[in-house]
């Protein structure tokens, strides 16, 4: 009984280190996780584009082990589980595990695989090692996180109209489909050729046109006009203020940020 605790704890100790020391070890661990993320999200978003395959099947398995022994992991070393099991990313991940292991017991499912879009929100927490990392994400975060947003909202709407759309809806008979039509609706374009049918097509419609175009409009905004800018701050060196800030908010020093008027 011991000896299985001095193991355990043998183990905490060296999963501690890999995911959150600074050694030669846990760098390497950090890039490859980083990297693993990187391309199960290439991987969902492209394979939902394609058609059903028995590889996708195998590849789903061995990607959902691997997201559900990093979950383990990651909530074995959580101090506040509770708070961990809260988080908008953690219960993504619960979601894709289930939408990755499932199929392998109860069939797929055209539902289930839409499901993994939500794997995009792990993009949040790539872009959080991206930025620890790399100098070139730190000095264009605003932009790089307004990209992000964008592509998050643009494949979960895509997602939600494949899945409500996908059976009943002749125009749309793949995810090709379904993100033709969230562009062309989100960018107020409305070529007309692909409409949504039934009543649970027809509300998603009103929410994507009072909503989503409204949020689309201003994602796409931030992307090229970012809220933040760049201006250091001769007195306390702070340089990221509001695009009409006077005042620096760290130290109150008179700033003269060069602005386009209103």
């Amino acid at each position: 009984m011991v000896h299985e605790h001095s193991i355990l704890v043998r183990l905490k100790v060296t999963l501690y280190k890999l995911y959150n020391g600074q050694s030669s070890n846990a760098v390497r661990f950090s890039y490859g996780m980083l990297l693993f993320d990187v391309l199960t999200i290439l991987f969902f978003i492209v394979s939902s584009m394609l058609p059903p395959s028995p590889w996708y099947l195998i590849a789903d398995v061995i990607i959902g082990i691997i997201v559900f022994l990093d979950f383990l992991a990651r909530f074995w070393l959580a101090r506040r589980k509770l708070r961990y099991l809260t988080r908008m990313t953690t219960i993504a991940d619960i979601i894709v595990i289930f939408s990755l292991l499932a199929p392998a017991f109860l069939g797929s499912f055209i539902f289930l695989r839409v499901l993994r879009a939500l794997r995009l929100l792990r993009s949040y927490h790539v872009l959080k090692d991206l930025r620890k990392r790399y100098a070139f994400f730190r000095q264009r975060e605003e932009i790089v996180e307004s990209v992000l947003n964008l592509i998050v909202f643009l494949f979960i709407i895509t997602a939600l109209v494949y899945v409500l759309q996908v059976k009943t809806n002749p125009g749309i008979n793949n995810y090709v489909d379904a993100l033709y039509f969230t562009v062309a609706t989100l960018t107020t374009t409305g070529f007309g050729d692909v409409t949504l049918q039934g009543q649970s097509g027809h509300l998603l419609a009103v929410v994507m046109m009072v909503v989503g175009i409204t949020l689309f409009l201003r994602l796409v905004q931030s992307i090229f006009k970012p809220v933040k800018v760049k201006y250091r701050c001769p007195k306390c060196g702070l340089n990221r203020h509001d695009t009409d800030a006077v005042h620096c908010k760290h130290c109150g020093k008179i700033l003269n940020i060069e602005t386009e008027g209103l």
